[in-house]
Parts: C-alpha cells; structure tokens; sequence
C-alpha cells in the first residue's frame, strides 16, 4: 500500500520556521515535491527534488527561505521553512512520483500569523 504521511505543520508568527516532514512507503519513488493549497486558489508546486537529491527546484516566492531534502535509508522528505511570511499559509502536500503515477498525502496546515 502505497502511502505519504505529512506531519509538522501547526501555527507560527511571521518570521518563525517550520519543518515539515513526509514519511513514504509501500514504493520506491523517484522524484518527490511539496506542495500548498491556499483557501481559493489552486494547488501549486513549492519545491521538487530528484531521486538523489542532487537537484532540487523552488517557487520564487519560497526561494532562499524554504530548502527541501530527502532521506531514502528513512524514506523521508523534508520541507525546511524559514523566515516564514503570512502568504505562506496553506495546506502544504507531500507528492511523490512513481512510474509516471502521483501520490499525495492527506496535507498539514500551515498558519502564520502577522
């Protein structure tokens, strides 16, 4: 059974960091991401890493403040948010890509406060 379960997600005031965490199993995946769903806007992708971790990809406006990485002995994906703004509240979903096929996590909510 394949499964992504986020974790780390709570309320923070602006300036704050979070990490949130995403434990997979039941596949090898290759590629993984994260990504948010604000309340009336469409899910959009934060940041994506490679199978190796050696290449990573970030939204501009996460750039220079969130780093992503993965664990493959834990199978573990991280999302390490700093420097966190009010507009980074959202639902953040763990994605993870397996031949061809996405699966997601049920999400964790991020609040941060002004």
């Amino acid at each position: 059974q394949v499964q992504l379960v986020e974790s780390g997600g709570g309320l923070v005031q602006a300036g704050g960091s979070l990490r949130l965490s995403c434990a997979a199993s039941g596949r090898t995946f290759s590629n993984f991401g994260w990504f948010r769903q604000a309340p009336g806007k469409e899910r959009a992708l934060v940041a994506r890493i490679s199978p190796s971790g050696g290449s990573t990809y970030y939204a501009d406006s996460v750039k220079g403040r969130f780093t992503i990485s993965r664990d493959n002995v834990k199978n573990m994906v991280y999302l390490q948010m700093n420097s966190l703004k009010p507009e980074d509240t959202a639902v953040y979903y763990c994605n993870g890509r397996v031949g061809g096929l996405d699966y997601w996590g049920q999400g964790t909510q991020v609040t941060v406060s002004s």
